[in-house]
């Protein structure tokens, strides 16, 4: 009885690493170059002891203990540890974020579509399903760990080792194990794709948080947290194993239950009732702009609170940028002074730049929610009554660039919040806000380009994505890598005056306006004409 609940596993493995041939390895690619990258960066930004030392003093800063995990290694800042303490929380994110969308793509999201109905209806175990996910998440995540292990390890850095490479890569590959285990979970419980999704990265968030607390201040609170587990590794110092050996085992523990309920439950239903809707539908609900936020609320909830909180979290290190700055050079890579205004202000442009590209993501999750719902069929229902196709767009895209708006506005907020309790001469609101509001155009173009994917390759929506990625990695560390000005002109964010330290360029601002302006109409006309799914 055991082995029919899991016949045909192996099959059904290989039938979603079919399905995954691309994400998979843009994911994991993507992870490890990254990472071996800063790697090698850091080698040049921070060149000698003394530079290094000079950054260790700042980490011992509760804000930054907060922000980046507790500081280890610091009396000997070595370029491993550096590596480990600043990198590792942050790919670690990134590594479960991955994890938690792969899962729930695979479990929940294909109940809903009919597809595992499908598959059970063939000659396959009640369990296999969820098992060849897991099996796949596994496999992915120890890719990722040998990856990104022998990766950094071939860069030659005296200070990362062998075994300290590993233990790093382990890191990020039990992290991504556990979210992916917590997400299983989670696909039995709710009763929706969304709700998966939305209630792991609630646990992403209370784990991040948690951790924050307690590594600013309570170190024992930190161990509640299983992000606070895997820095409790102290990778290229230390290298404690046992904090990776107890995420992996809560993560089997977890899967185990997650088979458990799997084989309890009925198909498409799930253990935590949904509430009940009205039996009236508001004036408001009964159009395809209220039903599509009605869609998005909590989501957009989230992101707002999450904004907030990511811009209260750097606005708590502005206080010290001073000392943080003081006495290395090397930061004129990722700095040019700019005479007559401090290095908190210059911070501020490249701050406000990469917060911006983190406002955009919601942005585009709320138009991207439009081709959702078209290849869920749910379109054509909304589509053969009253509402014509511009109609429904327009609602999507209406909700887009106040989302955006939104966005940007609580990150600016929360940054300022919180500048104002550590530094001693605080930063005007006024001058802050418009330094991360003359943003929006470029988050336009961005949903611009969403639009016209939509419009005529609804098939290359992900494309986005890969846009925004390059962005990041252009505008961030485009002067870390040194590359050619052109190369950042190419993105949006790379086009935007950088205020308070560069004038406002008005003409500059309205042509981005403008070519948001022109890819959203011809968008909405390659919308109107194409077949839909």
């Amino acid at each position: 009885m055991a082995k029919q609940v899991f016949t045909n596993t192996i099959i059904l493995t290989r039938f979603i690493l079919r399905r995954d041939r691309l994400r998979f390895p843009i994911w994991v690619l993507s992870l490890s170059v990254l990472t071996v990258l800063v790697a090698k960066a850091f080698t040049n930004l921070y060149a000698t002891a003394a530079e290094r030392q000079t950054i260790a003093t700042t980490m011992l800063n509760p804000a930054m203990s907060a922000m980046v995990g507790r500081g280890y290694g610091l009396g000997d800042y070595t370029i491993g540890a550096m590596m480990a303490h600043q990198m590792l929380l942050f790919t670690a994110l990134a590594v479960a974020i991955m994890s938690i969308l792969f899962v729930a793509r695979h479990t929940r999201a294909d109940e809903e579509d009919g597809r595992i109905e499908l598959i059970r209806s063939l000659p396959t175990g009640r369990l296999s399903h969820l098992h060849a996910t897991m099996l796949v998440l596994f496999v992915m995540n120890l890719v990722l760990v040998l990856g990104i292990g022998f990766g950094l390890y071939a860069l030659g850095i005296e200070s990362m080792d062998l075994e300290g490479s590993l233990l790093y890569g382990s890191a990020l590959g039990a992290t991504g194990i556990f979210f992916a285990a917590v997400t299983a979970v989670f696909a039995q419980l709710s009763e929706s794709a969304r709700g998966t999704i939305g209630l792991s990265f609630s646990v992403l968030g209370v784990a991040y948080l948690i951790r924050a607390i307690g590594d600013a201040g309570n170190e024992a609170l930190s161990w509640i947290s299983p992000l606070g587990w895997v820095l409790g590794s102290e990778v290229y110092v230390n290298n404690y194993w046992w904090p990776i050996l107890l995420t992996v085992g809560v993560a089997v523990v977890l899967v185990i239950f997650a088979l458990y309920l799997n084989a309890i439950r009925d198909l498409e239903s799930g253990f935590l009732p949904s509430k009940p809707g009205k039996k009236y539908a508001s004036f408001f609900l009964q159009s395809p702009l209220g039903l599509t936020l009605r869609l998005q609320r909590t989501g957009l909830i989230a992101w707002a609170v999450g904004m907030f909180i990511l811009g209260a979290s750097y606005g708590s290190v502005l206080g010290d940028l001073n000392a943080f700055f003081s006495g290395n050079d090397m930061l004129e890579k990722l700095l040019t002074p700019v005479q007559g205004f401090s290095l908190t202000e210059q911070f501020l442009t490249m701050l406000m730049s990469i917060m911006a590209m983190f406002c955009t993501i919601p942005a585009l999750l709320a138009v991207l929610k439009l081709i959702g719902e078209e290849k869920k069929h749910r379109t054509d229902h909304l589509l053969s009554r009253a509402v014509s196709r511009t109609r429904l767009m327009g609602g999507s895209l209406v909700i887009s660039v106040v989302v955006a708006f939104a966005m940007v506005s609580f990150t600016a907020l929360g940054l300022w919040s919180a500048a104002m309790t550590t530094m001693e001469n605080g930063i005007a609101f006024g001058i802050l806000y418009r330094a991360a509001i003359v943003y929006l155009p470029a988050v336009w173009i961005m949903i611009g380009v969403a639009v016209l994917l939509i419009g005529f390759a609804p098939k290359w929506t992900g494309l986005i994505w890969i846009y925004l990625f390059y962005s990041f990695i252009v505008v961030y560390l485009g002067g870390l890598f040194q590359f050619p000005e052109w190369v950042g002109k190419l993105s949006p964010f790379g086009q935007i005056p950088r205020l308070p330290v560069e004038d406002m360029d008005i003409m500059r601002v309205s042509v981005l306006a403008l070519i948001a302006v022109v890819l959203t109409v011809v968008g909405f006309v390659g919308y109107n004409r194409r077949d839909i799914q």
